[in-house]
């Protein structure tokens, strides 16, 4: 039953030791590239043969050259082990989302808050499938991400990027105020500029939400002085509805108990968010890049500017 199955089917394997001996012109050199001897090369080129019922190829004093049958299969040959790699592809990629990990790179801000329903809804599409995310800071994101450490990163767009890069959408940046300040007697957005003589809740430097946080405020004319500095965007927001000074952080981070101490502000800092890989999407990526696309991403207000990240 195996010597007839054998003999049935096509073997792929021999197929493309076929096809590299035409692209070589020799068996010698087909060997050598193929890495196997010289012999056994010819041996399975005649087991192929036999398989067609003929002679595929010639030997001459130059080399090998295709008989009629030979540049018949040619193009067939060389459209059946593309379609097999693909297939092969295709199905290494399908089973990877279905058992395997997909690597994130990100800021922190991002994965504690506007990332979060795209994490959520991943494990419900791809149960088995384990989702990491790297929590980097601003200045070593790109560069990170540029070395592989993860499928994709999301971020603002890295400058002068040459790989992939996929427009997300923007964040506002919203202010917390200290819980008693009389400006919280209106919904209305604030001023800004109305803020610029107060101590602020900062970001320690080297955190990107800081290089926001001065862009900000620089585009209305002011630097902020600091009362008290912090890496994380939670505590900021904390920090500043206990009473340290106004802190801007993005509208996705602001925990729900600080709500009712929370603004918008006018005009409106917006940064932009990316999706970014290396080299090609990986199957992977495009899958969490779908899932992306699906969340709502709400339109910059009209008096909205963008921030960037130094």
């Amino acid at each position: 039953m195996a010597s007839r199955e054998r003999e049935t089917f096509l073997n792929l394997r021999l197929l493309r030791y076929w096809v590299v001996v035409v692209e070589e012109g020799s068996f010698t050199a087909a060997a050598k590239r193929l890495s196997i001897t010289q012999p056994s090369l010819s041996q399975q080129i005649r087991s192929l043969e036999r398989w067609f019922g003929g002679p595929l190829l010639t030997r001459t004093p130059s080399g090998a050259v295709l008989t009629p049958a030979g540049r018949a299969l040619l193009p067939e040959a060389r459209a059946i082990l593309a379609t097999a790699a693909r297939a092969r592809r295709t199905t290494r990629e399908a089973l990877r989302l279905e058992a395997g990990t997909l690597e994130i790179a990100s800021y922190s801000s991002l994965a504690a808050g506007r990332l979060l329903p795209s994490i959520r809804r991943w494990h419900e599409v791809h149960a088995g499938m384990t989702i990491r995310v790297r929590e980097l800071i601003h200045r070593t994101l790109a560069d990170s991400v540029a070395r592989g450490i993860a499928d994709l990163g999301i971020g603002a767009p890295p400058p002068r990027w040459t790989g992939p890069l996929e427009h997300l959408g923007y964040e506002e940046l919203v202010v917390v105020m200290p819980l008693d300040d009389p400006m919280l007697a209106s919904e209305r957005p604030i001023p800004l500029e109305a803020l610029a003589a107060r101590e602020w809740v900062l970001y320690e430097r080297g955190v990107g939400l800081a290089d926001l946080v001065s862009s900000a405020c620089a585009h209305v004319g002011f630097q902020p002085r600091s009362a008290v500095e912090t890496s994380h965007v939670e505590a900021a927001a904390r920090l500043a509805a206990a009473g340290l000074g106004p802190a801007l952080v993005p509208a996705k981070n602001a925990p729900p108990e600080v709500s009712p101490t929370v603004r918008r502000v006018t005009p409106t800092p917006v940064w932009e968010v990316a999706a970014f890989t290396p080299s090609a999407w990986t199957s992977a990526a495009s899958a969490f890049l779908a899932i992306l696309g699906d969340q709502e991403w709400e339109d910059p207000p009209a008096d909205s500017f963008v921030v960037t990240l130094g």
